[in-house]
């Protein structure tokens, strides 16, 4: 089957391409993007006005699935992510059973295969358990199918298996994504330390605690070579180190959510347990520093962080509330929040969800070369909508967008030349 997309913006930063084009796509691969392109036997997609972009990738998602389905399931999940406008997501092994066997991998990639609707790539864990005492077999996760390793969910607590992972993972080039917590300054807070921690009567959790997992685990890049990645930075300390590492030639990465470039810690005194999230929402101060550090390149790429949650974890007192946001299904209209206020350009907004966040973790994703898969993301960048939890795909409801109306959202979803999302519907 032929499509050929009429008349939209293509914006696509790895080819530098950003101007008014066509594309053509023919089982399953990008044909031809260019001007005024003929097909008389394709289907015709009209894109004037709109943003046709390579597809979306979300290097972070938790799918929940296997162990939790009653929080999320990866059908529900990938379909969340594709009205969402992702087309890949890679999922965080923090399931029940923990992902540190190449047999659970190998279920979640068939399960993708049967009932998801988008790529799914795996990461395994650092450690088996998710315990933080003994290294996974690595290298039976790699030969599974996973992009990357990571605890996240927990943090690395000891150095020393932080750098045997950072060891291991380099021989086969592939990033350790670390949960950036000390959990002795983290225990029982519940938002960012500070006056509005003060003021609201909430336990604080300092920025040290995730400052000083980020500096040791420079330091241990440093020293093996190996590629760190940083997962949901959020403190003004913390980018300022990254910054400093990258002039200095460390192998590091960082990627940053949509809610810590847009919300401070000024909306928790709403009490909505729905604000509730770890690395928690901090300063005005630190939300400047994390755009800048966008503008910059000191952060590579933007992740959701996807975290959904049954209704009993969050309807309850703000202290006893789960952390998380489910956030796939309203990413890019929060992120276009920015780019209509000035902060963020159209282009930056597309490198840092698509060939940025493919670089990281190794797939052959994020661009509209021709030869490609056909994954593609339409947006139109004058829709505005609010958001209505009640029509998420999503079975995590938890997101204090809701109600909130933003400018800018994806209409179209592409997965191998295959239109799954329609106007926030699933087409099955």
């Amino acid at each position: 089957m032929k499509l050929l997309i009429k008349n939209g913006r293509v914006v696509d930063p790895e080819n530098k391409i950003d101007e008014v084009r066509d594309v053509l796509v023919e089982d399953g691969y990008i044909i031809d993007v260019a001007a005024n392109i003929v097909a008389d036997d394709a289907k015709i997609i009209e894109a004037s006005n709109h943003l046709v972009c390579p597809g979306f990738i979300d290097i972070h998602v938790h799918l929940r699935e296997p162990g939790e389905e009653y929080k999320e399931t990866i059908a529900t999940g990938t379909r969340a992510a594709a009205v969402g406008g992702f087309t890949s997501v890679c999922c965080m092994p923090n399931t029940r059973p923990v992902m540190d066997t190449a047999a659970v991998a190998n279920f979640v990639k068939e399960r993708a295969l049967r009932s998801g609707v988008v790529n799914v790539y795996p990461i395994g864990a650092v450690t088996k358990g998710q315990a933080g005492q003994e290294l996974s077999e690595i290298a039976h996760l790699i030969a599974a199918g996973c992009v990357a390793i990571s605890d996240d969910g927990e943090p690395v607590r000891k150095a020393g298996i932080m750098r045997n992972a950072l060891e291991y993972a380099k021989m086969f080039d592939m990033p350790v994504l670390s949960h950036c917590e000390d959990t002795s300054l983290s225990e029982n807070g519940q938002m960012s330390e500070g006056y509005y921690s003060t003021f609201y009567g909430l336990k604080g959790i300092p920025a040290a605690a995730e400052d000083v997992i980020v500096a040791r685990d420079i330091l241990l890049s440093k020293l093996t070579g190996g590629h760190i990645h940083i997962c949901h930075i959020s403190t003004k300390s913390s980018v300022e180190l990254v910054r400093e590492a990258k002039n200095e030639g460390v192998n590091i990465t960082a990627e940053v959510t949509p809610h810590h470039l847009t919300l401070t810690d000024e909306i928790v005194g709403t009490y909505d347990t729905d604000t509730k999230v770890f690395p928690p929402l901090r300063s005005s101060e630190d939300v400047a520093e994390l755009i800048k550090a966008i503008n910059d390149g000191t952060i590579d790429c933007i992740a959701t962080d996807h975290a959904p949650h049954h209704f009993e974890s969050k309807d309850c007192e703000y202290d006893l509330a789960a952390f998380g946001i489910s956030g796939l299904e309203t990413a890019i209209p929060v992120v276009m929040s920015l780019v209509n206020n000035g902060e963020l350009s159209i282009e930056q907004m597309v490198s840092l969800f698509t060939y940025k966040a493919a670089q990281i973790v190794g797939i052959d994703k994020g661009n509209l070369s021709i030869g490609s898969s056909a994954d593609i993301t339409i947006i139109d960048p004058d829709l505005e909508k609010e958001v209505e939890v009640k029509n998420f795909y999503s079975k995590g409801k938890n997101t204090p967008f809701k109600g909130q109306i933003f400018k800018g959202w994806p209409v179209l979803t592409l997965v191998n030349g295959k239109i799954i999302a329609s106007n926030g519907e699933i087409l099955e």
